[in-house]
């Protein structure tokens, strides 16, 4: 039976039964005439070596309703630069690199620092920054969609399915996050699982109702890489520049629009990416940093809610949050078992102890700078404080690309 339930505060679309692709994409054509849509790939250079991206690419040339497709790029030399746009000039849609580490846009970072606005660290949360800033220079587009390039199971039903609620006039919703089963012999999403949710649920208990972490729990697959939005969001958003990116984006979709006009939509079966060591004994590695900049992200978005935090605090979550997640562990378990899966006990186990370190190493430097790195600036505080900061940034990538 197809799951249909709907649960929390922001609408789910499920997978309901085989997708008609070509019903979806043919209607996905007619809206992007008036309503167009770029899509954006974060990508690294080492990814164009992969056979993910390849995979990507080929069912991307069978797309139609995509207008561009902005691919920007994570470190790169000359050559690589030179390499990426040979690799890309296979796909029919118009196709811009953005080199990031070009001399070009260097000058643009600098510019936007020299004005005293954040910029963040490298890394995906910059790179999709400024490829935003590249869409918004057009003035040409209605919906930005965004997803990694590191996909393994890739398919264009899932590109038109992330597409659709954001471009349908009818629906009407300007943000939208793919969700997906992360499954082969055993179950993935360790983060998701482990950590984000039995957070969120222990932050709940403490706290009682809060309207946003409900938002948070509404989502079935919050660490998702996939998403679809409105290009004004894209101009009002500040993105936080590290591993809290994805929360940081719900945080941000959560301060700047109805929740009424924030939906979740099933993408896929099954899903699979690269899978990041879990570095238990190394907070700087893995995902223990990815962990603690998630915990880090996540508190000081309560502390802009008004919550106050102290040692005392951390202490209870840090205990109520061990007995969620052994409790959500067990659960996980029993479900691994009627379906025949492989449940590591030790592994899951240590995967908890962990992100209990994560949230306790979070929580000191929360308490010691509860600001923190801030996070970078949004498009429309940039073009207040640098006057024709588009025209340069089109201008660059542009000349980049000839």
């Amino acid at each position: 039976m197809g799951d249909f339930y709907q649960s929390g505060v922001i609408a789910t679309f499920h997978m309901l039964g085989e997708v008609n692709l070509e019903r979806i994409e043919s209607e996905l054509e007619w809206y992007a005439e008036g309503r167009p849509i770029v899509l954006v790939l974060p990508s690294l250079y080492s990814e164009l070596e992969g056979d993910a991206l390849k995979g990507i690419l080929d069912h991307l040339k069978e797309v139609r309703y995509i207008k561009e497709i902005v691919i920007t790029l994570g470190p790169a030399s000359e050559k690589e630069f030179k390499f990426a746009k040979k690799f890309f000039s296979v796909l029919p849609q118009k196709t811009m690199i953005i080199w990031n580490t070009g001399m070009r846009l260097k000058k643009v970072y600098r510019s936007i620092e020299a004005a005293d606005l954040p910029i963040g660290e490298p890394g995906k949360g910059r790179s999709a920054w400024m490829a935003y800033g590249y869409v918004l220079s057009q003035q040409d587009f209605h919906a930005i969609v965004l997803h990694d390039c590191d996909i393994m199971t890739y398919s264009r039903d899932m590109l038109a399915r992330l597409c659709y609620p954001v471009v349908n006039p009818n629906l009407g919703y300007d943000f939208c996050k793919g969700f997906y089963s992360r499954i082969t012999d055993k179950m993935h999403g360790r983060v998701t699982r482990l950590l984000v949710t039995p957070l969120i649920r222990s932050l709940e208990r403490i706290l009682g109702y809060l309207p946003i972490l409900v938002f948070f729990d509404s989502f079935r697959y919050p660490l998702a890489g996939e998403f679809s939005m409105d290009v004004d969001l894209a101009r009002v958003n500040r993105i936080p520049g590290d591993w809290g990116l994805e929360v940081g984006v719900l945080a941000e979709v959560y301060r700047n629009t109805s929740t009424r006009r924030v939906c979740q939509v099933d993408i896929a079966e099954n899903y699979e990416h690269k899978h990041q060591e879990l570095s238990p004994e190394d907070a700087s590695k893995g995902l223990h940093k990815m962990c603690v900049d998630i915990c880090k992200t996540m508190f000081r978005t309560l502390a802009s809610e008004g919550i106050v935090f102290s040692e005392g605090f951390f202490k209870t979550l840090v205990a109520t949050y061990v007995r969620t997640a052994q409790d959500i562990l067990k659960r996980y378990e029993d479900d691994a078992a009627i379906n025949g899966l492989i449940f590591d006990r030790h592994e899951e186990s240590l995967a908890v102890e962990t992100f209990t370190s994560a949230i306790k190493r979070a929580s000191g430097i929360i308490m010691e700078d509860p600001l923190g790195v801030p996070l970078i600036a949004s498009w429309d505080r940039v073009t207040s404080a640098i006057a024709g900061i588009f025209g340069r940034i089109k201008e660059a990538v542009e000349e980049d690309n000839k």
